[in-house]
């Protein structure tokens, strides 16, 4: 096993340069360089974390273990697949691909390999997220809302697939459940696809989600509540804050818990109890990327797998359809 994995990032844009940042903090990875079609941004970024830029793309996957592409969505197929003529290891910014064919197509490639492929739905490491370790997710409804204000980054996909497609992995990942029934409604107000979306999901189990996400507001929110039997889940994605309030089982002794009340359910009353689970602090996307490096050196199971990645993809392809179609 080698001790550091060489790792180098394509596209160093505002993300691009942010990955770059913390692959020079993470003790296991060597930045070997970076790569930009901007050679002018490359060479600054470069400079900035004391490493190499390259002027072709091969030049740098000529000389690393493993990449991180963070360039624009539409670019992320070809570039995976040159990743992937290289034997390189990917970790792909989400989404994995504009397209369900493509991100298939990327898919189909790694796994007739050894390589490693991950998708950067980094709001799986969250702190709120991680905080739920261990407690039974079984949600029966969802409301999740993602805000933001407008910037150029990100406007050249829609915003199902900027912001939302954050939510609809999470979701996908809680609800073991085909899809029975979607409905989608979206507006173009400032670029040329939706800015503002909603869509209400209708699972074969009988949860429902329903999701809000734009990026023309004033305020910023990453929220989501989660409703299921006996408990009520509340998440906040900025803050890293997970809280629960739930009905303690009949015999529940010694809770570690703030106890709010009772409530009569059944033939005895029951607790009702506030808990705020915990999870250790931490950069989201510095966990996300140390957790890379390590199946890379390791050869253990990534976080979030390309077939992960391509059902988030799949999902918001539907709903941008169905708002195309309907509008």
């Amino acid at each position: 096993m080698n001790e550091k994995c060489r790792i180098g990032v394509i596209g160093v844009g505002h993300l691009g340069r942010i990955h770059a940042k913390l692959l020079k903090e993470i003790a296991e990875a060597d930045l070997v360089g970076v790569y930009d079609s901007d050679q002018g941004k490359a060479v600054q970024v470069a400079n900035e974390f004391q490493t190499k830029a390259f002027s072709t793309y091969t030049g740098l996957l000529n000389e690393v273990d493993a990449v991180v592409i963070a360039a624009s969505t539409i670019a992320h197929h070809e570039l995976a697949l040159e990743a992937l003529h290289a034997k390189v290891n990917l970790l792909v910014e989400k989404p994995l691909a504009d397209t369900p064919v493509h991100a298939r197509d990327i898919i189909d490639g790694f796994s007739k390999t050894g390589l490693k492929l991950t998708v950067g739905h980094i709001e799986r490491f969250n702190q709120a997220v991680r905080a739920l370790d261990g407690i039974n997710i079984a949600p029966r409804f969802i409301e999740a809302h993602r805000l933001a204000a407008f910037t150029l980054r990100g406007a050249d996909v829609a915003v199902i697939h900027d912001l939302m497609i954050h939510d609809l992995d999470l979701i996908l990942h809680w609800v073991d459940a085909p899809i029975k029934r979607l409905d989608a409604s979206g507006v173009a107000v400032i670029s040329d696809t939706p800015d503002i979306a909603n869509v209400r999901i209708a699972f074969e189990n009988g949860c429902v989600a329903n999701i809000t996400a734009s990026r023309i507001s004033r305020h910023k929110m990453r929220r989501m509540r989660m409703f299921q039997e006996n408990a009520y889940l509340s998440l906040d994605f900025a803050e890293g804050k997970a809280e629960m309030y739930r009905l303690a089982a009949p015999d529940e002794e010694g809770l570690p818990a703030l106890e709010l009340g009772q409530i009569e359910k059944g033939s005895q009353p029951r607790k009702i109890l506030y808990q705020q689970p915990q999870a250790p602090e931490g950069n989201a996307l510095k966990l996300e990327l140390e957790q890379f490096i390590q199946s890379v050196l390791l050869d253990t199971p990534v976080a979030v797998s390309g077939e992960d990645g391509l059902r988030a993809v799949q999902l918001a392809h539907e709903i941008l359809t169905q708002i195309e179609e309907e509008s």
